[in-house]
């Protein structure tokens, strides 16, 4: 982690230079807004920051990268996205899923605006279409939420006998009701039982444990949801302190010692998104640039958590996967 990051976290602002807004020759600004905090975007600030020198652009040499933190406080997203918008910023980067989306279009209908989420932006109301987006937004969309009831399938794959299973989905995330809607058709053409269970902040993630395991269900499989997704490490330690077998989105969760995961490789979007900012700044056209998107799905197993589960993996799992930590 940078020590400017570290800072920009802690102040809720970068410090941009005098000459960054018309004193002067002006390097180009970038208004970077992000949920979390920097050290839970560490991953994806350097997948980004590669793709933007991949365009040509430099953080601090001959490009301003101006950052608004929420620090976890989705709420604070639309006042920050307005400040960047106020600030008069060359363009902004929203990546991070739909809630950091949604509070940039809405700060501005002019600035430049490169998204990353893991849904479809048609659906959520921000493009027009992929090929011609339209408007002031364009991006990175990976495949992250339409493929939440895949997580299920690979459950019953590794316990096809269990009968029941708990999602864990938060309540607030503008696609929570269509991953429900989609995980329950999957139970149901799976003939398992499906437990809805709502966590919308950390306090609440202990009970989503303890509850799966009161309610009899097998495991635990995570809707797609940013704020799922920055908190792998706690989950990690809970799945395993109340030995529930659980799978997320993210890569995070296995590499911090969970069981497994599946979705849109965030390494990937976050890089395009730093490739789409640069050509945005050399003067390309948001509306006729298509908005990308990342096929590639990753499948992350972690055989010392199943052995610690007394979990074995079949092997169809294991040849499907992208990876296996041993």
């Amino acid at each position: 982690m940078r020590r400017r990051d570290v800072i920009a976290g802690l102040a809720g602002t970068a410090l941009v230079p005098s000459g960054a807004f018309g004193q002067g020759p002006a390097m180009p600004v970038i208004g970077y807004l992000g949920s979390e905090t920097p050290e839970r975007y560490a991953s994806r600030l350097d997948a980004f920051r590669k793709g933007l020198d991949e365009a040509g652009y430099v953080e601090g040499r001959n490009v301003v990268i101006a950052y608004r933190w929420a620090d976890g406080q989705y709420d604070r997203l639309p006042a920050l996205a307005a400040e960047l918008a106020a600030q008069g910023v060359t363009a902004i980067v929203a990546p991070g899923g739909a809630e950091v989306v949604l509070a940039a279009k809405a700060a501005s209908t002019t600035i430049p605006v490169v998204i990353e989420l893991g849904g479809d932006p048609i659906a959520l109301g921000v493009v027009a279409s992929l090929s011609r987006p339209g408007g002031n937004l364009t991006g990175v969309s990976s495949l992250s939420v339409g493929v939440t009831p895949k997580r299920l399938e690979f459950m019953h794959e590794l316990l096809p006998r269990a009968p029941a299973w708990a999602a864990a989905v938060n309540p607030t995330s503008p696609t929570s009701r269509s991953q429900v809607r989609d995980l329950k058709a999957a139970a149901a053409s799976l003939g398992v039982e499906l437990h809805v269970l709502q966590a919308r902040a950390e306090v609440e993630f202990d009970a989503l444990f303890t509850e799966t395991r009161r309610l009899g269900a097998a495991g635990l499989v995570f809707s797609s949801d940013p704020y799922f997704a920055y908190r792998s490490q706690r989950l990690a330690e809970l799945a395993m302190r109340h030995a529930v077998p659980a799978v997320t989105q993210s890569r995070d969760f296995p590499l911090a010692g969970g069981l497994m995961s599946y979705g849109g490789d965030f390494e990937q979007s976050h890089r395009h998104t730093g490739r789409y900012a640069g050509r945005i700044l050399k003067g390309e056209v948001p509306a006729e640039l298509p908005v990308q998107l990342v096929t590639k799905v990753e499948l992350f197993v972690n055989l010392e958590a199943a052995a610690r589960l007394g979990l074995s993996v079949p092997a169809s799992i294991l040849t499907s996967a992208d990876m296996v930590i041993e």
